[in-house]
């Protein structure tokens, strides 16, 4: 079916419509890639940014519980 297409394009003489095609399909799926990685970046953006809210609390918990056994022993 491609082969039909691009030799009844080139019987014609529209080769500029047929480069013209091809950069927009090879646009069209850059573009798609593109979105495609921005997501899965976006994705381990968030994950990053949960382990450091889970480290944080951890650490604060670590934290808060060294300050009441210090407050404990001062007692």
């Amino acid at each position: 079916m491609t082969e039909d297409i691009t030799r009844s394009v080139i019987e014609r003489g529209d080769l500029a419509h047929l480069a013209l095609f091809l950069w927009a399909v090879c646009a069209s799926v850059l573009a798609l890639t593109l979105v495609r990685e921005l997501g899965q970046s976006n994705r381990r953006f968030s994950d990053f940014v949960e382990e450091i809210a889970r480290l944080n609390r951890r650490l604060n918990g670590l934290q808060n519980h060294m300050r009441n056994e210090a407050q404990n022993t001062e007692r």
